[in-house]
């Protein structure tokens, strides 16, 4: 369980909140999946998913994530025994049947979300009411992305989702992606410029807490915890343009360095534009990251 202490106020004093797990493991599948994208950034696909093979099986929960990967989410009531391996064999299983999980996309989220599947970054995540050191180290020696989530109910009205480890898998895929975004050597002065100053990007977001993970998609290179926080575009000529989940109206925007770009297309998630030209601009960014860090 996790050592979180929730306490309610009152101007008499303050009553803690005890924590518990659910009544039956159901209860919190039913919740995550009402809510899945708001609290895990997984458009939900399927429940119960029957999967066609010689052991059989379900698959709790079907998803897509914020940047396109497959998502298996596996739910227990309590401590998770068991529920990496199995949830290891079904991704196992979609890996194999991508026409099946083509045709579901396309089914519930139209034929353009399922032509942009990203294959190279198939994404487990465990939900428990708990888990034990070994999960967290089991999951370091597997070549998958995988998130542990451990879940508390307080009460009756609230719970709490804690990251308890997150690993982005390095298969040869996805490091095949990485160089044909990263592209050629810069030849130029100003090429390689920017192509430091996202080299330093990348060191201050990857650093700004444990667990935090990138997942490179051909126009974007995307920093998560459990959800996207920061969204890092190809460079430009001149800058590079950073998408982050901190709320906008929270932020006193200044222009040339920040926008609000709600409702406008771009790559990546996040609705706050941050421009970097320098890593001057990046050192004034750093509040925004962190502000955007915690959101996530």
């Amino acid at each position: 369980m996790s050592g979180l202490k929730l306490f309610h106020t009152t101007n008499s004093g303050v009553t803690e909140v005890m924590p518990r797990l659910a009544e039956v493991e159901a209860d919190v599948q039913d919740l995550i999946e009402a809510y899945m994208e708001t609290m895990l950034g997984v458009r939900f696909l399927a429940s119960e998913y029957v999967i066609d093979c010689v052991d059989g099986g379900r698959i709790d929960s079907l998803g897509l994530d914020e940047n396109g990967a497959p998502t298996v989410v596996e739910y227990k009531r309590g401590t998770a025994a068991g529920v990496i391996n199995q949830g290891l064999y079904y991704m196992s299983w979609l890996m194999a049947h991508k026409d099946a999980f083509r045709n579901l996309v396309r089914d519930r989220l139209g034929a353009s979300a399922a032509s942009q599947v990203l294959w190279s970054a198939p994404r487990l995540i465990c939900v428990a009411g708990d888990f034990t050191r070994y999960d967290a180290h089991a999951v370091r020696e597997h070549r998958r992305s995988i998130d542990l989530v451990r879940y508390t109910y307080f009460g009756n009205e609230h719970i709490g989702l804690e990251t308890v480890a997150s690993v982005t898998g390095q298969s040869a895929a996805t490091k095949r992606a990485r160089r044909r975004a990263a592209g050629p050597p810069p030849a130029r002065r100003q090429d390689r410029a920017m192509a430091e100053l996202a080299g330093v990007i990348d060191e201050a977001l990857l650093g700004l807490g444990d667990g935090v993970t990138r997942v490179q998609r051909k126009q974007y290179a995307a920093y998560q915890r459990l959800r996207n926080f920061a969204c890092v575009c190809l460079p430009q000529q001149t800058k590079l343009l950073v998408y982050l989940k901190a709320d906008p109206k929270a932020v006193d925007l200044i222009p040339g360095f920040t926008r609000d770009v709600t409702g406008l297309g771009h790559h990546g998630t996040g609705d706050l534009e941050v421009q970097l030209r320098t890593e001057r601009d990046l050192e004034r960014a750093q509040d925004l990251f962190r502000l955007s860090y915690a959101a996530a």
